[in-house]
């Protein structure tokens, strides 16, 4: 089974500090932390539901996957910097 998930490991390595990002993205959005913790949960047993059964058919498009995980990973990223440069000048300059 773990070499079936060799070609993912970057995706899921990257997708793991995406998820941190956007928990903190939550709380300092104030959301409701146990709301926001149950809705994780929720996801991440659908994703690992979703993973254990479909890599056997996902392993032919591993490369576009990873692409496409990467890319969303990558603006998801720039997205939340982006959002967060106010607080960090006000920070500052205040």
């Amino acid at each position: 089974m773990l070499s079936d998930l060799k070609p993912f490991s970057a995706l899921i390595v990257f997708g793991n500090i995406e998820n941190l990002i956007l928990a903190a993205q939550g709380v300092s959005a104030c959301v409701d932390p146990l709301g926001l913790a149950i809705l994780s949960l929720i996801a991440v047993i659908c994703w690992f539901f979703i993973g254990t059964f479909g890599t056997k058919v996902a392993m032919k498009y591993a490369r576009y996957i990873n692409f496409i995980g990467g890319l969303a990973i990558f603006i998801l990223g720039v997205q939340a910097m982006l959002e967060s440069i106010p607080g960090i000048l006000a920070f500052f300059f205040h």
